[in-house]
């Protein structure tokens, strides 16, 4: 006898707890955010996002992750010398060359 199995998945509005049409992702500040929503309740949060995303920039990546890249030693050889020059004169031991870590480069960014 053969047995077949069927699994259905039913999603709940997190809103009104009405039955969702599926889940709705969303980033801002730097997060990303899912919620599960009805077909109006996601039309609502659309129509709510509509005049910020029309005035927004679309971005590659996220914001976070290319602040990162930016500060973890990717940086033109200039502004590689400045940092080494300032973290000797601060009391920082940074080598002549090769990476500089993390923490020097926090600071020097803060101090400026």
């Amino acid at each position: 006898m053969a047995k077949r199995v069927i699994t259905t998945t039913e999603f709940t509005d997190d809103l009104d707890g009405s039955r969702a049409e599926g889940t709705v992702a969303f980033a801002l500040e730097g997060k990303t955010y899912e919620i599960d929503l009805s077909r109006k309740n996601a039309a609502a949060l659309r129509k709510a996002m509509k005049p910020y995303i029309d005035s927004a920039r679309a971005v590659r990546g996220s914001r976070s992750r290319s602040a990162t890249r930016s500060t973890s030693g990717r940086s033109n050889r200039s502004d590689l010398e400045a940092i080494r020059t300032w973290a000797r004169d601060n009391g920082y031991q940074v080598a002549d060359r090769g990476r500089i870590s993390a923490a020097v480069i926090e600071a020097y960014q803060s101090a400026h």
